[in-house]
């Protein structure tokens, strides 16, 4: 198995849907957060792909709700890249709920790696393969 990064969220009130659970467009939300606050642990914020002049657009999600979430209910975030291309990659990403463990959510998204300038693919440096594939489980920081 893959390293996983892994981040902490809690349901807040403006994530709840008239259903009173959290919305899935939420869990899209959180998909794209686990995956940034996983790229900017090993040294690719914003800023530095900036420098870079390329970055990580979303090509593709596909999401599997399994189980509902409800107002105040930590959720544990585990992503990992499965897989990598000259100019994409598919991370992968498994939502637990905290209280029960019970696997909540499970995601698969495809992202191109694209310039700034021109929004054209780019190849993925050899860099950020050894940075987001080398991620040691333990080492992510629980944010909420």
């Amino acid at each position: 198995m893959e390293p996983r990064f892994v981040l902490e969220v809690t349901a807040r009130p403006s994530d709840i849907d008239e259903l009173d659970h959290v919305s899935n467009l939420v869990y899209v939300r959180w998909i794209q957060e686990v995956a940034v606050a996983h790229s900017a642990a090993v040294g690719w914020d914003v800023n530095q792909y900036r420098k870079f002049g390329a970055i990580f657009l979303v090509r593709r999600h596909e999401i599997d709700y399994i189980a509902p979430v409800m107002l105040d209910q930590t959720v544990r975030l585990e992503t990992w890249i499965e897989s990598w291309k000259a100019a994409s990659c598919v991370r992968r990403t498994e939502l637990f709920r905290g209280h029960d463990g019970q696997l909540i959510a499970r995601g698969s998204t495809t992202w191109a790696f694209v310039g700034f300038a021109d929004g054209r693919p780019q190849r993925i440096p050899e860099q950020i393969h050894r940075n987001l594939g080398a991620w040691a489980s333990g080492q992510a920081k629980s944010q909420a």
